[in-house]
């Protein structure tokens, strides 16, 4: 009698750096533009996008800056269409 039951195959693949999907304040300012000061201006302020702080460091994380340039979008059209 053979055991039909099915495997399950661990693929081989190197591990990820734990900050993959992570840029600084300092790449995300070059993406977009801005000044790294107005990056931590808009933190203060608390209109920028969400940013993770260790210790003196400031990481932003790819898909939040991109969900939050999509909102940033949709509140202004909103507001151009008053």
């Amino acid at each position: 009698m053979e055991d039909n039951v099915p495997t399950l195959e661990l693929e081989q693949t190197e591990p990820k750096a734990i900050l993959d999907g992570w840029m600084t304040r300092a790449e995300l300012a070059k993406e977009l533009g801005v000044c790294v000061d107005t990056l931590g201006r808009w933190q203060t302020m608390r209109i920028g996008p969400p940013c993770v702080r260790t210790g003196r460091r400031v990481f932003y994380r790819r898909t939040s800056v991109i969900e939050w340039l999509k909102q940033k979008e949709i509140r202004e059209n909103r507001i151009s269409n008053l």
